[in-house]
């Protein structure tokens, strides 16, 4: 059964389900959560393409607030309008909340243990892979055209080598687009 045969309330428990549970073991914030449903609702289900999942990660990060809670707010719109937003950001917010409840009334067991440090250190250098994958599997939704290496070309060193906020940039870009686009289309050339 795909998207269009689910009634909202079953793609909405659909989406809660789903987030409860990656929200019990994705490590690595957003970017490992961007992977799993671009692995999952993507590749695997097709409720969303690529260039929508990368135009909500882009809208996500530049948003106030944590960039997982935007784009899975935002996804589960996507999917099964507001009930699915609600479903999905509730599934998502529970166990974090319940994870860091435990490690807050155990803090003073977990500061010191070197074993928790060392798994910890090893789940953050497994998250770099899982990072990269989703990377190279959304970028070509991302880098159309020639304008959108430059973009991505001049964005990189003033990110690295500046103190310009990256919201800043985000909004340059979104700036140099529209402003290139509206002159094409003014020109007689749509882009």
């Amino acid at each position: 059964m795909n998207s269009s045969e689910k009634t909202k309330g079953q793609l909405s428990l659909e989406l809660f389900l789903y987030f409860f549970k990656i929200g019990w073991y994705t490590f690595g914030g957003g970017w490992s959560i961007i992977a799993q449903i671009q692995r999952d609702y993507v590749d695997k289900k097709h409720y969303i393409t690529a260039e929508e999942l990368l135009d909500l990660t882009s809208v996500g990060k530049s948003l106030p607030g944590v960039m997982v809670g935007n784009v899975t707010l935002m996804f589960g719109y996507h999917v099964a309008g507001v009930p699915g937003a609600l479903m999905s950001i509730l599934g998502m917010s529970i166990p974090p909340v319940v994870i860091l409840t435990v490690i807050t009334y155990l803090y003073t067991s977990f500061r010191d243990n070197i074993y928790v440090a060392r798994a910890l250190r090893g789940v953050r250098a497994a998250v770099v892979p899982i990072i990269f994958s989703a990377t190279l599997k959304l970028y070509p939704a991302a880098l159309k055209d020639w304008l959108t290496y430059v973009i991505m070309i001049a964005a990189v060193p003033v990110l690295l080598f500046t103190d310009i906020s990256a919201i800043l940039i985000v909004l340059a870009g979104a700036a140099i687009g529209l402003t290139v686009s509206m002159l094409r289309e003014k020109g007689g050339r749509h882009a």
